[in-house]
């Protein structure tokens, strides 16, 4: 029996599904692919009520957990998503923090355990396609870090996928975002991080410098067009209420956010297809 044609799209945390795949998401299940969100953490280290921090008093991780998956279920119906799987490891936060070393915590978890559970539901689901972060997690993340090793890992053990994305943002619309901003004359108290947090809180978080952001243009293989299904990832985003002070796409309004983000960039990572590049269809060789 052939397997359904499936995308399988790893993340870390609650949240990080609408941003660089809410659109593939979206615009796959419409056309009838069968969709598979794994969420490898709790979100447990994002922010409680009145947007009290991990360490603030009044933070209580519990009610945060409870929160973001509810709120993480309110996104994938939104985007149409078939199957939700959830990992459950403890969120690590951010690189540096004490709940890096915490009992549970998923940057703890060895890469090989880990990878064996979503190994399993590789071979449950036989994507043709995964998604997920590249080696540095896009911007240093712990958890997104581990994301992608236990990502490569579970693919070397099944072999499963015919092809293995990263999520990319190029650099040359990272710039463009930026101006673009600016001429809109939109304030978001500071630089924006890497995963749509406002870029001062997470800078603090991190406690080190920043890097330049983006994917090299040269690197980016795949562009998908995502534009009729803007609208979702907005609302997808807006699921996440718990998190809105710090989404700051939230802040542009739906209009804006539906000019700048109707396209998902990707660096083709494995490839078992032979498909010419660059492609504007992570199903291209496949369908």
């Amino acid at each position: 029996m052939v397997s359904p044609l499936t995308l399988m799209a790893v993340h870390a945390h609650p949240d990080d599904e609408s941003i660089s795949t809410g659109g593939i998401l979206a615009r796959y299940a419409a056309e009838g692919v069968r969709t598979v969100l794994v969420t490898c953490t709790d979100g447990g280290c994002g922010d409680g009520d009145g947007g009290v921090k991990p360490g603030q008093e009044g933070h209580d991780r519990s009610a945060v957990v409870e929160a973001r998956t509810a709120e993480l279920r309110a996104s994938a119906s939104v985007l149409g998503v078939t199957h939700l799987e959830l990992l459950g490891y403890a969120d690590s936060g951010m690189m540096g923090w004490p709940e890096n070393d915490a009992v549970g915590a998923f940057w703890g978890v060895p890469v090989t355990e880990a990878a064996g559970r979503l190994a399993e539901l590789v071979r449950h689901y036989q994507p043709q396609v995964l998604v997920t972060y590249d080696p540095n997690g896009f911007y240093g993340h712990p958890d997104h870090i581990q994301a992608h090793r236990i990502t490569l890992e579970a693919d070397r053990q099944t072999g499963t996928a015919a092809k293995l994305y990263y999520t990319a943002v190029p650099r040359s619309r990272m710039a463009e975002f930026g101006r673009r901003i600016q001429e809109l004359g939109l304030d978001f108290g500071g630089e924006a991080d890497g995963d749509g947090h406002d870029g001062d809180d997470a800078e603090r978080r991190r406690g080190g410098g920043r890097e330049e952001w983006g994917t090299p243009d040269e690197d980016v293989t795949t562009y998908v067009d995502v534009a009729g299904h803007a609208d979702q990832k907005f609302e997808s985003l807006q699921c996440h209420a718990s998190q809105s002070d710090n989404i700051f796409f939230l802040k542009m309004g739906r209009d804006v956010f539906g000019e700048l983000m109707g396209q998902e960039a990707f660096v083709r990572a494995v490839d078992r297809t032979g498909a010419a590049l660059p492609e504007d269809d992570l199903f291209a060789g496949l369908r």
